[in-house]
């Protein structure tokens, strides 16, 4: 049986996060009712790449029912309000302050409904001076400093998807899953609150402990670590770039021996310790691409596996598509099936079933149908 069956999930949401929270409760078998404004979520809208329908839709928000309410509007603001009385869980992404100026901030809500968890996703929290702000991703990354220390040194650069978004909406999840662990053993529900700034914040530790305790950024380093060599990417023979990453003694041994044919560097002072080979990375890049340019890609990769090296290839989002290791699954949307990449994590249980992604509206008569008739049955 999914994990969360039985479980109802009503979720105000748009855009990104908050439809991938809510898409992850719904992969663990709980039901999940989306409310759109009328028009629709606007991330219908963001493009029409997958036969009609947007890829970011399509990824967050498979398994849901879409039902269409105008909350300003009394009559919808009422039926809300009885979905919320049998409901789990309430989440909210929308804008600072609008779920609370139509009567449904969460924390009225759960003095109302003792047991419902309520989830609110923001920018950047909901007090101090950025509160009220807008939140797009690109605008996190940048105030976060993640664009400081993504690109080349000649340019910062944006993460290619929306890394804020996303990480504000996993982290939701796992607070909703601590909030339902937690209404176990107390029989009521919490709060849980998010939001897009702090969430990146936290995964930006590293470079503010540098910043904190040096007083000098991180840096940005193109496709190298910053402190660690030989960690970065090199061409082979052919053109096509390999990743290589020396993380200890044993493996420069094995690369000076093994790939490079060159056992006097594992002694060369300039190269000896991982402090001096970070000092002299330049000489150190000069004898990998040297070494390296003695085979095409495919050949340099077998050779660094046998000798025990950690390597990639510089993929093209093409050769995602047919890498040997992607999981992919299936679904069902309004423009017909379509595959998607697998969730990252896979249960001892089986397989799980993953439901299509709904039509704007596609159930506001079944919901609708189904609350007056629990209506008249009371």
């Amino acid at each position: 049986m999914p994990t969360l069956e039985n479980l109802l999930v009503v979720s105000l949401e748009q855009a990104v996060a908050a439809p991938l929270c809510s898409s992850r409760l719904a992969d663990a078998g709980a039901r999940v009712i989306k409310i759109e404004r009328e028009g629709g979520d606007f991330a219908r809208n963001y493009d029409s790449v997958v036969e009609g329908e947007s890829a970011y839709f399509v990824w967050l928000n498979r398994g849901k029912e879409s039902l269409v309410l105008n909350i300003k509007d009394p009559g919808d603001a009422g039926l809300l309000n009885k979905l919320l009385a049998k409901a789990d869980i309430f989440i909210q992404n929308l804008l600072p302050g609008a779920a609370a100026r139509a009567g449904f901030d969460s924390s009225s809500l759960r003095e109302k409904y003792s047991r419902l968890i309520t989830c609110d996703i923001s920018g950047y929290g909901d007090t101090g001076s950025y509160a009220d702000m807008k939140a797009y991703d690109l605008l996190v990354q940048a105030e976060t400093g993640l664009c400081s220390i993504t690109g080349t040194e000649e340019a910062p650069g944006r993460v290619g998807v929306s890394v804020c978004d996303i990480a504000a909406g996993l982290n939701a999840y796992s607070g909703i899953l601590e909030a339902l662990y937690s209404r176990e053993k107390t029989g009521r529900g919490v709060g849980v609150k998010v939001s897009l700034f702090a969430g990146m914040a936290d995964w930006m530790n590293v470079p503010y402990l540098y910043q904190t305790y040096t007083g000098a950024p991180l840096g940005r380093h193109g496709l190298h670590h910053p402190s660690i060599a030989p960690y970065g990417a090199y061409p082979a023979a052919d053109g096509k770039l390999v990743l290589l990453s020396i993380q200890n003694e044993r493996e420069w041994n094995r690369l000076c021996r093994e790939v490079f044919e060159r056992p006097d560097l594992e002694k060369d002072s300039r190269f000896d310790s991982p402090f001096k080979r970070g000092l002299n990375r330049a000489d150190l890049d000069e004898v990998v691409k040297d070494s390296f340019a003695r085979w095409p890609r495919a050949e340099l990769m077998e050779q660094l596996r046998k000798a025990g090296i950690a390597c990639g290839a510089l993929n093209e989002t093409e050769d995602l598509v047919q890498h040997p290791q992607l999981r992919t699954i299936k679904y069902g949307t309004s423009a017909g099936e379509v595959s998607l990449i697998a969730p990252p994590v896979e249960f001892s249980d089986g397989e799980r079933h993953y439901r299509s992604v709904p039509g704007i509206g596609q159930h506001n008569s079944a919901i609708r149908a189904e609350l007056e008739e629990e209506l008249i049955n009371e």
